[in-house]
């Protein structure tokens, strides 16, 4: 009898167990199906909420880019034109929704690379008394704008007689960075030169440009690099350095600047000082990174380059460059190309913050004090 019960108890035991675990698979798999539906759910709900997000930034991103083109709102269309079509290698994003009347309208660029000038004013050179002949000087200052918009450096270069115009060894092909002809040149200190045609050397592609080919006026240790069309009679806002070491600036051919006893020059952006007055600029620029030359009364002349394109430094307008040459005392300034171009040189280094992706920009010609 204990035994029977025995195996009665076992089998219920075993029954028991039985049920019990074929009641648990159940309850797993089921747990398992509403965690799966619950994931189901989140990754949906994750996937709706990223193409909402998607959808919304296009449709902001789209809807900012028509206010700004076709909006009402001038001031602001002026500076995005300027930028982009002052920048060489997107000018190409302006002309997507503008012709390039409408651009001349709003930013006067073509007139201003015609080479026609807002002012007939030339340098008055007796108002420049060089005092600083065989000094190897050079004071560097950092500057920023009160609002925070700006940052960059200027060089002071004491002796005048120091500062030349290089060029790139392969011009007309391929330029060359700054601090790459600087050293050639045996530089202590430089700035990118002039502009440049962003067409190929070779084929009509633009915005491929190895800023090979100048344009306007180039001269170097008295010789014409360049000139203006390849005509060295036709006129074009310029700068140059004579060989008393005084800046004259002003509507020059490349024979004019041989004529007026410069050894050195280049056509120039647009001209911001002269005779110690600010000139009107007829160029809308933007904001964008700068590279500017004067000379003070004293006969020191001044580098600048002006960051942009970055948080800590938006950039300046070509207004903004000629109020920092007149509050550092230039009677004569100039602009030179800027945007990804602007590049310092000084003591073997690059001091400020080039804004090409790749660092510093091929150019044509520099600016440089030996």
């Amino acid at each position: 009898m204990k035994l029977i019960n025995t195996f009665k108890q076992q089998n219920i035991l075993v029954a028991y167990y039985e049920r019990k675990g074929k009641l648990m698979s159940i309850f797993k798999n089921k747990i398992k199906s509403e965690n799966n539906n619950i994931g189901g759910k989140k990754i949906s709900k994750l996937k709706y909420s990223g193409l909402f997000l998607l959808f919304q930034i296009l449709f902001t991103s789209v809807s900012l880019t028509l206010l700004v083109f076709y909006g009402p709102f001038i001031n602001v269309k002026k500076n995005v034109v300027s930028m982009f079509i002052n920048s060489g290698r997107h000018q190409y994003v302006a002309r997507w929704f503008l012709s390039d009347s409408e651009i001349n309208n709003l930013t006067n660029y073509s007139t201003a690379k015609s080479g026609e000038l807002t002012t007939s004013e030339k340098t008055n050179t007796s108002e420049i008394q060089v005092q600083h002949l065989n000094d190897t000087g050079i004071d560097l200052e950092n500057v920023a704008s009160a609002t925070g918009k700006f940052k960059g450096y200027f060089l002071v270069i004491k002796d005048p007689t120091r500062v030349k115009v290089g060029y790139t060894k392969n011009l007309g092909k391929e330029g060359q960075i700054t601090s790459v002809m600087a050293q050639r040149y045996d530089a202590v200190a430089a700035i990118n030169g002039g502009d440049f045609s962003d067409e190929a050397t070779a084929g009509s592609a633009k915005y491929t440009g190895t800023g090979g080919i100048p344009i306007g006026n180039l001269i170097s240790n008295g010789k014409i690099i360049s000139s203006f069309d390849s005509d060295s009679n036709k006129k074009i806002q310029s700068f140059g350095l004579t060989s008393a070491g005084k800046m004259i600036v002003g509507n020059y051919s490349a024979n004019d600047l041989l004529a007026a006893n410069a050894n050195d020059a280049i056509s120039c952006e647009a001209i911001l000082v002269v005779n110690g007055k600010p000139e009107v600029i007829g160029q809308e620029s933007g904001l964008a990174p700068r590279t500017a030359i004067g000379q003070m009364q004293d006969g020191s002349i001044l580098f600048l380059t002006i960051d942009g394109r970055s948080v800590g430094s938006m950039g300046a307008s070509y207004e903004d460059v000629r109020n920092l040459m007149l509050k550092y005392g230039a009677l004569n300034a100039v602009a030179l190309d800027g945007g990804s171009s602007s590049t310092m040189y000084y003591n073997g280094d690059i001091i400020n913050n080039p804004s090409d992706a790749v660092g510093e920009r091929y150019v044509p010609s520099i600016v440089y004090a030996k």
